[in-house]
């Protein structure tokens, strides 16, 4: 493809099977709960949007373990499985991080700042998706 071919889009754009979603999703909150993230919902919302297919909530005890979870989720998705990351939001205040994948977006949330925002509730009408971390040990 040339450069300036219309068809050339960054994986994270172009439409993807809802399985294929759900398994990255999934992957997100296993690597979430390998360092040890609690309270994790998988939901999915492609009924409520066609902007993304999966929200990942999740909460973390602190600033450092909210980056920790943020770096091993761009670890795993960017280095081992190639994808490309849209944008980060709220890595430096560390409160709220935001990792948007285009079809999966991931929220790690400090316990007072995921009790605010309350994501669960404001996108209610999404499905919750059973998740069990597989144990490490």
């Amino acid at each position: 493809m040339t450069q300036n071919d219309p068809f050339d889009l960054p994986n994270t754009i172009l439409p993807r099977d809802g399985e294929d979603s759900l398994r990255r999703a999934k992957i997100a909150a296993q690597t979430i709960a390998d360092n040890r993230g609690t309270d994790i919902v998988l939901l999915d919302l492609r009924t409520q949007t066609y902007a993304f297919d999966y929200f990942v909530i999740a909460t973390g005890t602190s600033h450092r373990q909210l980056h920790a979870m943020s770096d091993a989720i761009d670890q795993v998705f960017e280095k081992e499985m190639k994808e490309k990351k849209i944008g980060t939001e709220g890595y430096r205040a560390g409160r709220w991080v935001l990792l948007d994948y285009g079809d999966v977006v991931i929220h790690l949330f400090d316990a007072e700042t995921r009790d605010f925002f309350r994501l669960e509730d404001l996108w209610g009408g999404g499905e919750r998706i059973a998740f069990v971390p597989v144990s490490g040990e």
